[in-house]
């Protein structure tokens, strides 16, 4: 029909923060490969605006309504319905050789007022990171928020303030209340959300929590954690994964469970042999396979090159 519509839970009837702030890399690449500024400049047109709203607490909403350009309900949340958009304000920065000055400041930006209204740390001590309503905190982390580990160990190295080591240590406390995550069930796979309240730290207590579809965003902080710091109990518990995974023949199906596992259901899930896989094969293998300062890697695991200046000149002389 030519009418686009969304989703009419999405506040209104809003747009999608990950939806339409996870299109800067791949636009990006189509306009390097087809010499074409066009796809470019139609993601970048959608950063700018965002970067112009007013932003509560500096933190970006997950709805934005496509008609009058304003925020929907005020819903924070770095797992579902956010990620992926912090993570590309980030990676468009690394896959413009770092000279996307505006997708950095963004991003980091954007990390200050997570630490500073998300983040919080359990009576335990294990660090996490909250979701946001309208003001009011809800203690509860994603299984695809887990992904966020990755993310600040990947942009430690430009952190400003001379804060390198501080997101390395935010990505290392993630990477490990995900584990522990995993650890307190009694099939050491992660459930869909986890809570810290009423006394429970890192435990699913909703029946609607409490099963597991093979996420990979575990598994991807492992990686990078490993490749960034090298510290070997990020390989050993990726290989952990890979064991009860193996020990209960866990491949294409998914599991209910609550203190023992329920029943299999006949689903299987793309992102178990394109994701999950993917980065436990990183996680193995050498850093001369898809080296960091070569390749970023968009949201589903995909490796796109990054845009050298050199690279970018050799071609110009070249024509």
């Amino acid at each position: 029909s030519g009418i686009g519509r969304n989703w009419p839970w999405a506040s209104g009837g809003s747009s999608i923060l990950a939806e339409f702030g996870t299109l800067h890399l791949e636009f990006v690449h189509l306009s390097h490969l087809s010499g074409n500024p066009v796809f470019a400049e139609k993601v970048m047109n959608i950063r700018k605006v965002l970067n112009r709203l007013d932003k509560p607490e500096g933190l970006y909403p997950n709805y934005l309504n496509p008609s009058s350009g304003q925020w929907g309900q005020h819903h924070v949340s770095i797992g579902g319905l956010g990620d992926s958009f912090y993570e590309y304000l980030l990676k468009a920065w690394l896959m413009s050789d770092k000279t996307d000055e505006e997708g950095k400041k963004m991003y980091y930006e954007a990390v200050q007022a997570i630490e500073t209204h998300l983040i919080r740390k359990s009576s335990g001590g294990l660090m996490y990171i909250a979701e946001w309503k309208g003001g009011l905190l809800e203690h509860k982390m994603g299984h695809l928020t887990c992904f966020a580990g990755g993310m600040f160990g990947l942009g430690a190295d430009g952190a400003p303030n001379d804060k390198t080591g501080h997101h390395i240590e935010l990505g290392a406390e993630i990477a490990r209340t995900c584990h522990e995550s995993y650890d307190r069930t009694s099939m050491k796979l992660g459930p869909e959300a986890f809570r810290f309240d009423g006394g429970v730290e890192a435990i699913a207590t909703r029946q609607n929590e409490k099963y597991y579809i093979l996420r990979p965003e575990v598994i991807e902080t492992y990686m990078y954690m490993w490749r960034l710091t090298h510290d070997p109990k990020y390989r050993q518990w990726g290989w952990e994964a890979v064991e009860h995974l193996s020990l209960n023949k866990i491949y294409t199906s998914w599991n209910h469970f609550s203190d023992i596992w329920g029943n299999f259901r006949n689903k299987g899930t793309s992102c178990l042999s394109s994701l999950h896989y993917g980065y436990l094969y990183l996680l193995f293998s050498e850093d001369d396979l898809l080296p960091f300062e070569h390749w970023v890697f968009n949201t589903e695991a995909h490796p796109l090159p990054v845009l050298h200046k050199d690279d970018e000149n050799k071609e110009e002389n070249q024509k």
